[in-house]
């Protein structure tokens, strides 16, 4: 009996032992999967998208209290809290029930983005930024890029080095939270600071706080093999487009065409091909320097 008892011991651990091989091949498995055909599921307004423009005081007296509006309605505006209040007039989409992706410009999926780990994306024309892993739109927001006197350069960059707060190289006043610089010798950068609706800046690209500190922890450093020379390359930062300084802010358009501001899945194609082959080599030398590491 106590041979059959140990027996069947050895057999029930060899049985558990087996299941959890087997678990844990399926769960390795399911996550190779899941990060091949990453999907996030979006919420679609009840009803298809229209705008108004509205008077601001008298909207925010019945909707001031609404903080999943009012995220949508500053994001619209290319606003923050503080100054959609200085603004006469605002544009309102009728239908709240949606995700702020559907009020937003960028394409949900690119497919020609499948193969880049991670991007981030800033139009210029719809002062808008869009972060993509795989093709699949993760993020999305208002931004306020350079003012006419100092506008953003545009083209291909890549992130450098960051800081939870520096200072300003044109003002040693401006205190900047959460920043991501891109261009070092020129000192461009993201950042959280003030949205007045418009381009605004000395060239940076400004963004609401909670954004700022999404694309922080969303984007990678540099690597450097010393002080003079990187060794690796940071997040592709992909800045397109040209701004209207002269004309009406362009979301106005928004009320008698709810898509003139869409950014198409083929523009974001085009405006990234140029680019693709350097960050892909990027990609795959950051790739090979963290197996290395490991």
């Amino acid at each position: 009996m106590k041979k059959l008892y140990y027996t069947a011991n050895v057999l029930l651990i060899l049985m558990l032992v087996l299941l959890g091989s087997c678990k844990k091949n399926e769960t390795v498995h399911l996550s190779e999967n899941t990060k091949a055909k990453k999907v996030i599921e979006y919420k679609k307004p009840n009803s298809a998208i229209s705008y108004q423009i509205q008077n601001t005081k008298e909207w925010l007296k019945i909707n001031e209290a609404d903080s999943s509006k009012m995220n949508i309605v500053y994001a619209l505006n290319r606003t923050d809290k503080a100054n959609f209040k200085k603004l006469d007039s605002v544009v309102i989409p009728a239908d709240f029930t949606g995700d702020l992706v559907y009020y937003m410009p960028f394409p949900l999926h690119v497919s020609a983005l499948e193969e880049v780990s991670k991007i981030i994306i800033f139009s210029y024309p719809t002062q808008t930024f869009g972060a993509y892993e795989n093709g699949e739109l993760v993020r999305t927001g208002p931004t306020n890029m350079g003012r006419k006197k100092d506008p953003t350069p545009t083209g291909l960059f890549f992130t450098n080095w960051k800081a939870e707060k520096t200072t300003s190289t044109f003002n040693d006043e401006w205190d900047l939270k959460w920043n991501f610089n891109i261009e070092n010798k020129l000192g461009v950068g993201f950042h959280e600071y003030e949205l007045p609706g418009y381009p605004a800046s000395h060239s940076c690209l400004r963004l609401e706080e909670k954004d700022a500190k999404y694309l922080y922890k969303f984007a990678d450093e540099w690597i450097l093999k010393d002080k003079e020379n990187v060794k690796v390359k940071g997040t592709p930062v992909v800045v397109f487009g040209s701004y209207n300084f002269d004309g009406p802010k362009p979301w106005l358009q928004l009320k008698s065409d709810p898509k003139a501001l869409n950014i198409s899945e083929s523009e974001i194609e085009s405006q990234v091909k140029p680019f693709i082959q350097k960050i892909l080599e990027n990609q795959n030398l950051r790739e090979a320097n963290q197996t290395t590491e490991l």
